[in-house]
């Protein structure tokens, strides 16, 4: 087993489930029981997926509207299992475990691992995966119990884990220009689209705008 591999998974699956906290609050917060909170987590496991879910409901959007828009976010993990599925290797159950685990920290440690081989690329991959899986479900319980004295999750701070942590990952890989390029416009488009599309519109197209550059690239 790589150490820094090992380091850096557990790192991030510290740093990301801590804020399965957040979660369970806001949940609660929501309207859902600490049961319907910890099964949220245990089932679907997509923090922006669920954080919409509970959004939309607890600001009185219906079941429809929340479950289709929790469903858009969820979209770029199937991107995320198109460029793993080949290094992954996976088969039987362990390709639904695979599925079930394949998300933004999980992949981008494994690609992080990239320049060290595949063998590292699926450590990085499976202990980041797991130990988010295993935190987030575990804070989301602690989250939700708390919920009241907690307060606003907010001030905890703990609303800028994720992203803090996928930009820690995300920042070494952006090694030339195209790649700051793409980094650069996919935030502007997401900001400019936010305020006139619905929720999960543009992360999708963030995605289809780095297909584009791909696709650019070998050209």
């Amino acid at each position: 087993m790589n150490r820094a591999t090992a380091t850096q998974s557990l790192s991030v699956s510290l740093t990301v489930g801590a804020y399965g906290l957040a979660f369970g609050a806001a949940s609660v917060a929501a309207g859902f029981s600490v049961l319907q909170s910890c099964l949220i987590s245990l089932l679907t496991f997509s923090g922006a997926s669920q954080f919409a879910l509970v959004g939309v409901i607890g600001a009185g959007g219906s079941v429809v509207s929340a479950v289709t828009t929790a469903s858009l976010l969820g979209i770029r993990n199937m991107l995320y299992g198109l460029r793993l599925a080949p290094v992954i290797k996976a088969k039987g159950v362990k390709k639904i475990l695979a599925a079930q685990v394949t998300i933004d920290e999980s992949t981008g440690v494994a690609l992080s691992q990239e320049r060290l081989g595949q063998r590292e690329m699926r450590q990085g991959f499976w202990l980041t995966g797991v130990g988010v899986y295993l935190f987030w479900n575990l804070f989301t319980l602690v989250g939700a119990l708390s919920a009241q004295a907690m307060g606003n999750p907010a001030a905890w701070g703990l609303d800028a884990a994720v992203p803090a942590a996928f930009l820690g990952l995300l920042w070494p890989r952006m090694q030339n220009n195209r790649d700051r390029t793409l980094a650069v416009c996919a935030a502007l488009l997401a900001l400019l689209l936010t305020p006139f599309v619905a929720a999960g519109v543009p992360i999708i197209s963030t995605a289809v705008l780095a297909v584009l550059f791909g696709l650019r690239g070998r050209r």
